[in-house]
């Protein structure tokens, strides 16, 4: 058994309206690369946000009185507070130079996704980037896209990365997915002494995730969309709600 990744260089930087399906086929006919049944492409948010033009420009927000007063708790601009409030259901932990929320779409890590980083921006009107509007659905739109520029519809991961609880560091995670079973449930299976499993779940989509965020890197590498072959997915129409824990089961919050 043997799994692939190839990294698609010499990706293009994206704009508000570009369309990621003819950019990923124009990427791999460059590098002589054809799809296949059963490969995955994995492609980082930002390229998505950005190609949806999930921008936000600092000087159109008027932050509130919770967002002015949050922004001095936690050492913030109080217009990035208000975005982050905005694209968020709950603040989940808080301290100075951190904000830790839970996204609208059930996602917790830092400051709702929303980043700077590897954008450019207008000194003047400093702008950020949002998460999509709704990852799966974007996954899924992007794969319709796929199948009917190549004729093959490959499984989809929109990735991004996080900080986690008990360990330094970020890891990539899955964002939003289409075509694949993104957890794997295992329980009643068997281990290698007979006894049966009594939890164990596989997060598969978040596990590609990160093999694929490794090749990505997390700063000026340019590779935003990672083909990997040879996974064995489980076909599946469902998205990736079923990797967000349900609060009734959290014993950290």
């Amino acid at each position: 058994m043997s799994i692939e990744l190839i990294a698609l260089e010499g990706f293009p930087l994206v704009e508000p309206g570009d369309d990621l399906a003819t950019l990923i086929c124009d990427c791999m006919a460059d590098a002589g690369i054809k799809l296949q049944s059963g490969d995955l492409l994995v492609l980082a948010q930002k390229i998505v946000s950005k190609s949806e033009n999930r921008y936000a420009y600092l000087n159109d927000i008027e932050p509130g009185e919770k967002a002015l007063a949050l922004a001095r708790e936690v050492h913030k601009d109080p217009r990035e507070v208000e975005l982050i409030l905005t694209e968020s259901r709950d603040v989940v932990r808080q301290r100075p130079g951190v904000l830790i929320v839970e996204h609208r779409l059930g996602y917790v890590h830092a400051n709702a996704g929303i980043d700077k980083s590897n954008i450019s921006a207008d000194a003047d009107n400093p702008r950020v980037l949002l998460l999509p509007e709704n990852a799966d659905r974007s996954a899924c739109l992007l794969r319709a896209a796929l199948k009917q520029k190549t004729g093959v519809e490959p499984a989809i991961i929109i990735n991004d990365s996080a900080g986690r609880a008990w360990r330094m560091g970020t890891q990539g995670f899955a964002l939003g997915t289409a075509g694949f079973e993104p957890l794997v449930d295992k329980v009643g299976s068997c281990d290698l002494f007979g006894r049966p499993l009594q939890v164990t779940q596989i997060a598969v989509a978040d596990e590609l995730a990160a093999a694929a965020s490794f090749l990505m890197g997390q700063a000026d590498e340019g590779i935003p969309v990672v083909l990997i072959r040879g996974a064995r997915l489980i076909p599946a129409e469902t998205g990736s709600e079923s990797l967000i824990r349900p609060q009734t089961e959290d014993l950290f919050r």
